[in-house]
């Protein structure tokens, strides 16, 4: 779908394909009927935006392969679909029965990720709608947190530098500008837009952005104005929007709300998982559904990762990561404090160990801790007493999960008017992208009614901060 802001920017609003399975060129041209087509019908829209994710062999094909790139660009052109963004987030296997953080490889650092993304935006050049004024293609922000030690961190720097040129001689060659957006996710080298600002700042703005995934600013407990505001200051262009909510748990120690948090803890997406702090001091032991009441925990132990030194930090928080917690010294946590500083990458600095008498004493009020994966969170690695859970679980947008869970559509709606509500359009493609439908603990058997429901949604909020919406 299509609106146009006040001020004359066309914006448009797509869902991401990822929601299914496909890794090669027939599926994918499989899901476009059994799928987006019926989620246009259901709309009763002309046209739909699609934003593609297509693996790494799919795109190698449309590359090499003139008459399947013709193929692809027919068929959306026939079922009333429109591409202008890509997801280049996953390689490959992202529907396996396990992918966990399988999904961050392969990274920044790696040859392989730089030509995959430069042939993503080869191709999209090639499937852009002729009256697009440019495409984005998104993509993971560098790398899993562990490890990245300081020769990591130039060799990815050194391949984004070759992105933007390698952006600059596509546009030269097809006359179509991509904008690659990295996208922050908890655990990873960038999770928060601070460290955006520290990690990406400086680059190409012409060519090299942020996709702002309104899950993971929520999860991080970011204020969206804030985030934004950072953003703009350091001149990160916001270049697409995907537009998603996490779950949240008000008071995680209510046994009915870690009976439904434990049945959204499944086995192939990772379900990174934060809470904000109350207030200083140690917390006991927790005894759930099914729990025996075991030694106290007191959450993680807290380890020197790479950063800035204390004070440094863009947000002036305390942001270190790489915990190992209760379940073992693996990498599982992060925690994030106001006014600290920054971690290097000596390894783990124990405020006490696994086994032993953890405490939170040196968290103070408002530090963001979190472990790597729910089943985490729910075994005792975060605090059940201290404030509420949020889970990096896409939830679909116009739907709250099982009470007593809700969602953080708050979070979502202040980004769009954020970016959106304003004089000036911030950001110009917004795509939903609720990758999770098939396991909810109730899938749904209308996959396609549920996608249009959200893009209703969706749509409704933006028409709701004055932007109309375009028919062909």
């Amino acid at each position: 779908m299509r609106l146009r802001h006040p001020d004359g920017t066309p914006v448009h609003l797509a869902y991401c394909s990822n929601v299914h399975q496909a890794e090669d060129l027939d599926g994918v041209l499989a899901q476009l009927a059994a799928y987006a087509e019926p989620v246009r019908e259901r709309l009763g829209v002309d046209r739909l935006g699609i934003g593609l994710w297509l693996a790494r062999d799919v795109v190698t094909e449309l590359v090499g392969d003139g008459r399947a790139l013709a193929r692809l660009k027919d068929e959306l052109s026939l079922r009333g679909l429109e591409t202008v963004t890509l997801n280049a987030f996953p390689y490959a296997g992202f529907h396996r029965e396990v992918v966990k953080k399988d999904v961050y490889l392969p990274d920044w650092t790696d040859q392989v990720r730089l030509d995959y993304t430069l042939d993503c935006a080869r191709v999209l050049t090639a499937l852009l709608p002729d009256d697009a004024r440019r495409g984005s293609v998104s993509t993971l922000p560098l790398a899993w947190r562990t490890p990245w030690p300081a020769e990591r961190a130039n060799t990815a720097r050194r391949a984004l530098d070759r992105l933007a040129e390698g952006l600059a001689t596509i546009e030269r060659e097809t006359g179509r500008p991509v904008r690659v957006g990295f996208e922050p996710e908890p655990g990873c080298v960038v999770e928060t837009t601070a460290q955006a600002v520290r990690e990406l700042g400086g680059l190409d703005p012409e060519r090299l952005g942020i996709c702002l995934d309104t899950c993971h600013l929520a999860v991080q407990f970011e204020d969206p104005g804030a985030a934004l505001a950072r953003l703009a200051a350091a001149g990160l262009p916001v270049v697409k929007v995907q537009a998603s909510c996490a779950v949240e748990a008000d008071d995680p120690a209510d046994p009915a709300a870690r009976a439904a948090l434990g049945r959204l803890a499944e086995a192939r997406f990772l379900h990174q998982t934060r809470t904000r702090v109350a207030a200083q001091g140690s917390w006991g032991t927790f005894s759930g559904p099914g729990e025996g009441r075991g030694p106290g925990v007191a959450g993680p132990r807290i380890p020197r990762q790479r950063g800035l030194a204390a004070g440094e930090q863009a947000d002036g928080t305390r942001h270190v990561c790489g915990l190992g917690g209760p379940t073992g010294p693996d990498g599982s946590g992060c925690a994030r404090q106001p006014g600290g500083g920054g971690v290097s990458s000596a390894g783990p600095s124990p405020v006490g160990g696994p086994a032993g008498p953890d405490r939170w004493d040196t968290l103070g009020e408002g530090t963001i801790v979190g472990v790597d994966d729910l089943p985490e969170a729910l075994a005792g690695g975060l605090p059940a007493d201290r404030g509420p859970w949020r889970v990096h679980f896409h939830a679909p947008l116009h739907a709250e999960p099982e009470p007593p869970l809700r969602t953080t559509a708050p979070q979502l709606t202040a980004v769009l008017a954020g970016l959106l509500g304003g004089p000036v359009a911030g950001c110009d493609h917004i795509e939903v992208e609720t990758y999770t439908w098939s396991v909810l603990p109730r899938p749904p058997a209308d996959l396609a009614g549920g996608i249009a429901a959200e893009l209703t949604w969706a749509r409704d909020r933006l028409t709701g901060l004055g932007l109309k919406e375009e028919t062909s």
